[in-house]
């Protein structure tokens, strides 16, 4: 909307206020060329002056999913990792867990149970 209004640039000079910005699941949905360009445009307008935080379920070569222009999926990651500490976790999804726990019902998963051995 801030581009489309011509606000972009005010729009993200009001996020310049905060040191820290983050971007949660920045793959979850899937945007389009003009949202993705607006994203890449914040990347670029924060890099080397503020600090951001972002989590996605893709590793960075997948991220042409997340930029449909593959320049401007090079440029951000590029951007993104220059000066960057990454956190890479390959745990489970603490989401997928509580699904299957709440699938299972209650009582004690299977993996906490204990064996008698006297039995």
């Amino acid at each position: 909307m801030a581009r489309r209004d011509l606000q972009l640039e005010a729009a993200i000079a009001k996020l310049d206020k905060y040191h820290l910005l983050i971007l949660d699941d920045i793959a979850y949905v899937t945007k389009d060329q003009a949202e993705t360009s607006v994203v890449f445009e914040l990347i670029a307008a924060r890099y080397e002056r503020r600090s951001m935080f972002i989590t996605a379920n893709q590793p960075f070569g997948e991220w042409d999913r997340i930029f449909p222009d593959q320049v401007m999926t090079l440029a951000a990651v590029d951007r993104l990792v220059h000066h960057a500490t990454i956190f890479e976790m390959n745990v489970e999804s603490y989401r997928r867990r509580a699904a299957v726990e709440r699938k299972r019902g209650p009582g004690r998963p299977p993996t906490r149970a204990t064996i008698n051995a006297s039995a």
